[in-house]
């Protein structure tokens, strides 16, 4: 007798095959596929990515911000050190990009943003314990604000594992809306923790607490919030499988002479973005606000209203950049990018030209008599005098500031869509010399999403490069090192341009060209 062994029908092209989180046919370059089940798969990633990578933002630039409060909280900082304090969490982000983009196809994007998200507890945790003890030394803030630096590292997995999920053809809206959503963290962090910790903030609506300032209350609901992002990648994302490649393989893309084009470009929009975004706060304390402890009443324009804005459009514009670099290419938008921060950095500069040095804040003596009795101290008339003419000036100076933001955004945006757009046409050579098209795809996603770790990576250190810049110990005081600190940016912001123009819209023939 004989027996017929039925083989199991096979997996339509339609599914996703699947053993609990793990996919394991991921195929988005299929339009069936995707247009089936693929979407909706990459779209659920997207959004809990999103989350992730957004309280990753939050904590790596919640000293931006908070470094505002220190000294009137008792902490005797200068100038130099604070700006130094929120420069430091920016070096230590860039420079774990890479082991967190080679960590996605290792581990998988569900099984890292799991261990990424929980490694936030550590910078949350002890930034409430460095905040509550009057005695802590600036060393040690140093080396807490530099684990903060792992929120700066969970862009670069985030952005890496969502490469894998989308198709070519939506990378560039994809990776904006993923990077406009962490980028909308420090926007929040800045907009939120004044109104937390007891400060004032909204415009003003919300007035400082009788009871101080509580920096710690920050810093307890963001340890909270990456507990729940924790256990929500557990649940609701997904990793995929055979995406795993050797370190040595990822890094060589480094070698590719185009992404190393791009590392350049992108410390000019992204590190221009994060730089900004974490000086803000002392930038407008410094030329724009006095206020020697938190029970006097403080003169000029309040940081804590308007620290949040640059990020908050910075990130909006994202989006919009990658959107445009999937209708007209990336090229033409970040020449155009860069295009508007030249003018607008000119245009912040013209604003500085009208300001007045403002005094230094008191000494840790000067503020011990102040706190004595709050109610007799005066601000002395030089002091009012200089805070009140910079206070005219200061809506030029937000308006040309936020413009810089706008087009550093844009720039992120496109720059970004360039990157596997660069990988896609070398796949496509790959396919022309006789590669099976499957198998050139994918390997070039690969190091497509390598690529944009180690971009990611390299411009990330703009962000440390800018507030070190603030903080120029040559210049004779802050409003000046800020003039010359914007004057080495806009010359940094041409040669940019230039090269955008030069390398990939100038050269005919070349399969790069307008990427």
């Amino acid at each position: 007798m004989t027996t017929t062994t039925q083989s199991p029908s096979p997996v339509t092209p339609t599914e996703p095959k699947r053993k609990k989180r793990l996919i394991t046919d991921w195929r988005p370059e299929d339009e069936a596929f995707w247009a089936s089940t693929g979407a909706p798969i990459a779209r659920r990633n997207l959004a809990w990515s999103i989350f992730a990578e957004h309280l990753g933002f939050s904590v790596w630039l919640i000293w931006s911000v908070s470094s505002a409060f220190l000294v009137s909280q008792g902490f005797a900082f200068t100038p130099e050190q604070l700006f130094f304090l929120v420069a430091i969490p920016n070096l230590v982000g860039s420079l774990l990009r890479v082991p967190y983009t080679l960590a996605v196809p290792k581990f998988g994007g569900r099984t890292w943003t799991m261990v990424s998200a929980a490694l936030l507890l550590v910078p949350t945790l002890g930034f409430a314990y460095a905040v509550t003890q009057p005695g802590t030394p600036y060393w040690a803030f140093c080396l807490i604000a530099a684990t903060a630096g792992f929120g700066g590292g969970n862009f670069a997995s985030s952005m890496a594992n969502i490469n894998f999920f989308y198709p070519t053809s939506k990378k560039g809206a994809a990776l904006g809306l993923n990077a406009a959503g962490g980028n909308l963290g420090v926007s929040l962090i800045q907009f939120l923790l004044p109104v937390v910790v007891g400060g004032a903030g909204i415009f003003g609506l919300v007035k400082a607490s009788e009871g101080g300032i509580h920096l710690e209350r920050a810093a307890w609901l963001y340890a909270a919030l990456a507990v729940v992002a924790t256990v929500a990648a557990y649940f609701f994302m997904d990793d995929l499988e055979g995406l795993e490649s050797k370190p040595r393989e990822q890094l060589s893309v480094i070698k590719h002479r185009h992404v190393q084009v791009m590392a350049f470009l992108y410390i000019g929009t992204f590190g221009s973005f994060i730089g900004y975004s974490a000086a803000m706060p002392l930038l407008i304390k410094l030329n724009f606000w006095r206020q020697p402890l938190p029970s006097v009443e403080g003169i000029g324009i309040n940081f804590a209203f308007y620290a949040f804005l640059g990020a908050l459009v910075g990130s909006a514009a994202r989006p919009i950049g990658g959107w445009l670099a999937d209708r007209v290419g990336g090229a033409k938008v970040t020449l155009f990018a860069f295009s508007g921060i030249i003018a607008s950095t000119l245009l912040v500069l013209v604003a500085l030209s009208r300001l007045t040095t403002l005094p230094p804040p008191p000494s840790a003596d000067q503020l011990a008599k102040i706190a004595q009795d709050p109610a007799a101290f005066e601000f002395p008339a030089a002091a009012q005098s200089a805070v009140d003419s910079n206070s005219a000036v200061f809506p030029w100076f937000l308006a040309a500031f936020l413009l810089v933001f706008v087009f550093s955004g844009i720039g992120n945006g496109s720059t970004y869509k360039m990157i596997p757009s660069i990988f896609r046409r070398d796949a496509d050579a790959d396919v022309l010399a006789g590669a099976d098209p499957d198998t050139a795809i994918k390997s070039q996603g690969k190091r497509s999403s390598a690529a944009l770790g180690i971009v990611g990576a390299i411009g990330a250190i703009g962000g440390f490069l800018i507030p070190i810049t603030f903080n120029s110990p040559w210049v004779s005081d802050p409003l000046s090192a800020t003039k010359t600190a914007f004057w080495i940016f806009t010359a940094f912001y041409v040669v940019c341009a230039a090269v955008t123009w030069a390398v990939f819209l100038r050269a005919s023939g070349s399969r790069y060209r307008a990427v």
